[in-house]
């Protein structure tokens, strides 16, 4: 049983939970989700297919991440699904955050980490991730415009974008 602290409309965390897949949220109550973009040096991004056992998205091509679990901030969450997700350990100060969006239900904290990471040395988490691959953001931008990835929505896309290149136009470590 995976429980979510509940936030309110301002991302402030309530004192309530919800027990994930058996609580609805009401109106005006979020929870807290992050996406998690590695990029390597040389500017590509490292994606995941969704196991074709999950519930939401089976086998869409889509970002690494989850929702916070009760006690867990952001960058918490974010080191943490990283590592269940693809073995990939974050050390601190490595993850850096992009920005927040807020969603239906949820507050949506992007981050994104540098890493040069051997897709053939990843422990995938096989109940969340059928395969990994990495993609450079002209191919990344073909499978957009092909709907081979999930729709997170333009603005968001354009955001994961702009930073990325702002990292690569700057050589920050990210």
């Amino acid at each position: 049983m995976e429980l979510w602290d509940i936030m309110n409309d301002k991302g402030e965390i309530t004192g309530k939970t919800a027990v994930r897949g058996r609580t609805m949220l009401k109106n005006g109550e979020y929870h807290l989700v992050v996406h998690i973009w590695v990029v390597s040096s040389d500017g590509n991004f490292l994606i995941q297919r969704r196991s074709e056992k999950r519930r939401l998205m089976p086998g869409e091509w889509a970002a690494t991440g989850g929702s916070a679990i009760s006690g867990e901030n952001s960058v918490t969450a974010a080191a943490r699904e990283l590592q269940e997700e693809l073995g990939i350990f974050a050390p601190k100060g490595s993850l850096k955050l992009m920005g927040r969006l807020k969603r239906r239900n949820s507050f949506l904290d992007i981050w994104f980490i540098r890493c040069d990471a051997d897709i053939s040395r990843l422990r995938l988490q096989r109940s969340e991730v059928a395969e990994v691959k990495w993609v450079t953001p002209d191919e990344f931008r073909a499978m957009l415009n092909n709907k081979q990835f999930h729709n997170y929505g333009r603005e968001y896309f354009r955001a994961v974008f702009d930073y990325a290149e702002k990292m690569a136009d700057k050589k920050e470590s990210v």
